[in-house]
């Protein structure tokens, strides 16, 4: 493995000795993402420098690799030849990666570095929904013709290959591009050059349309063991391809996300280092204040059993641990759920079953967590039966309506329409201490007359 810190310093002693030859061997040696991630590690000026001493198609895939900062510092400084050069060694998805990010002005100077037929073809992808498949889909592929011979076949892949994303799969259609199957390049190697691709090609595609969810493309990959996945319009015609680390970018995006729902924060597309205060503190305060409102309700249960809680203080030791208790129960439902309602695992007419199963769990853990406290209570913390009876029953029943809570609000999320990441610890715990504070003051009035 590389010492970044050493290869940092060699490149920045070879190049203040503008020793450019040495630095391209360096390079050509390298991956496009470890470029990448060592251009970052140097100044503007540096990082400048030692991009124009890329090679050409190389220059390119490290561009795709960069962060949009960055990019958008490259493109300032890029003559409009450069620009062009870039540009036109780009994939079709990459260029509306980019095109999606940057500032107008930017954007502006992308698209006139472009000929008039990626234009085009980068206004007709950002033209479908974001998350969706056309959004994320490249229209560079090869498709061919049932009718063609294996030999005409290799003849359009080596004619076609090197504006491709991937030639290992081709997809076949017919004369106004319906997608009829599939054909892989190891298939047509070693098949004879005068078989018909409909003879050796594969009908059982798997395909997705155009307005199909993101998450939903994932999923096929992970299901079929996908490397490309074709995207169809309505009329089943083949207008681009997803691949594989496109699928990858979209999953881990996608967990990003559902992570950042689920401790209460907005999703942003930038990495942590590169976001500022402001904009770490604008994604947060929403949430916690909403949260904050929201938790307003325990402190009114509390101050409505006041009297009570002064009679008996002994209960109020009690009340963190239940409240404690419940919300630890109802994230374990609620991260179950909801990463099993990500992976389709689940859907809404499965909830009896998640309800029944989640009603035998919970009565398995409210009894085995009541029968320790209970010991506790009475051997270490000498409270008396009834001090105790009240708190371990309050602890099965808070228990059962956290993982009842904890399942059921992301299904009813899901099926509603929202994502049921919303509906995970910060959301359930407020329900939940809530619930279990009424229920505890609630059987302490009935037990102790209070």
């Amino acid at each position: 493995m590389v010492n970044t810190k050493s290869l940092e310093k060699t490149v920045l002693t070879l190049l203040e000795e503008k020793k450019y030859k040495e630095l391209k061997d360096i390079f050509a040696h390298m991956n496009p993402v470890d470029i990448a991630a060592l251009l970052e590690g140097f100044s503007e000026k540096n990082y400048l420098l030692l991009f124009r001493i890329l090679p050409k198609d190389l220059a390119a895939e490290t561009f795709v690799e960069m962060d949009y900062d960055q990019q958008e510092i490259l493109i300032g400084s890029f003559s409009d030849s450069e620009l062009r050069e870039v540009v036109n060694e780009l994939y079709i998805d990459d260029m509306v990666d980019i095109v999606e990010e940057m500032p107008a002005n930017v954007v502006k100077r992308i698209l006139a570095s472009s000929d008039a037929n990626t234009r085009k073809l980068i206004n007709e992808i950002l033209k479908y929904p974001p998350d969706s498949a056309g959004s994320i889909m490249t229209t560079e592929f090869i498709n061919l013709h049932a009718d063609m011979t294996v030999a005409e076949a290799i003849k359009r892949i080596r004619e076609k290959g090197f504006d491709s994303e991937t030639i290992d799969t081709c997809y076949v259609t017919d004369n106004v591009r319906h997608l009829i199957g599939f054909v892989t390049i190891r298939t047509i190697i070693l098949s004879d050059e005068n078989s018909k691709i409909e003879d050796v090609m594969n009908r059982n595609v798997i395909s997705v349309g155009t307005m199909e969810d993101q998450e939903t493309v994932v999923n096929l990959f992970a299901k079929y063991d996908l490397t490309v996945l074709p995207v169809v319009d309505n009329e089943k015609r083949i207008v681009g391809i997803v691949t594989v680390d496109d699928a990858i970018d979209v999953l881990q995006k996608e967990t990003t996300e559902d992570f950042e729902k689920m401790a209460a924060i907005t999703p942003t597309d930038r990495p942590y280092l590169k976001k500022t205060t402001y904009e770490i503190w604008k994604s947060r305060i929403p949430w916690l204040l909403i949260l904050m409102i929201s938790a307003t309700f325990t402190g009114m249960i509390i101050s409505h059993f006041e009297e009570a809680l002064k009679t008996y203080v002994i209960l109020t030791a009690y009340i963190p641990m239940l409240m404690d208790t419940g919300g630890n129960s109802g994230s374990q439902a609620s991260v179950t759920i909801i990463r099993s309602l990500s992976l389709n695992e689940l859907h809404f007419g499965d909830i009896l079953r998640v309800l029944w199963k989640e009603f035998r769990v919970a009565l398995m853990s409210g009894i085995t967590l009541a029968l320790v406290y209970f010991a506790k209570l009475i051997i270490f913390d000498k409270t008396g039966i009834a001090v105790a009876s009240i708190i371990c029953v309050t602890l099965v029943l808070t228990v059962f309506v956290a993982k009842l809570v904890g399942c059921f609000l992301p299904m009813l999320a899901k099926k509603v329409g929202f994502d049921p990441a919303v509906m995970a610890s910060p959301f359930i715990t407020t329900i939940v201490d809530a619930i279990s504070l009424l229920i505890y003051f609630n059987i302490a009035s009935a037990i102790l007359g209070i």
